[in-house]
């Protein structure tokens, strides 16, 4: 095992880390407007350590 990780690597693993999470609200305000009520995890990726691998 190496003993420290590329930065690269560790920036593709932290930007995974963050789509385990759902959109914010804001962000479905923006998309869809104020008046839609639409569940934030409609715009997520929901990704999940067990189902999907990261390929790096």
């Amino acid at each position: 095992m190496s003993r420290y990780k590329h930065v690269s690597k560790k920036k593709r693993i932290v930007k995974a880390a963050r789509q385990t999470s759902w959109a914010p609200y804001f962000a479905i305000f923006k998309k869809f407007g104020v008046g839609k009520r639409i569940h934030p995890s409609v715009m997520s990726k929901k990704r999940s350590w067990r189902r999907d691998r990261l390929k790096i």
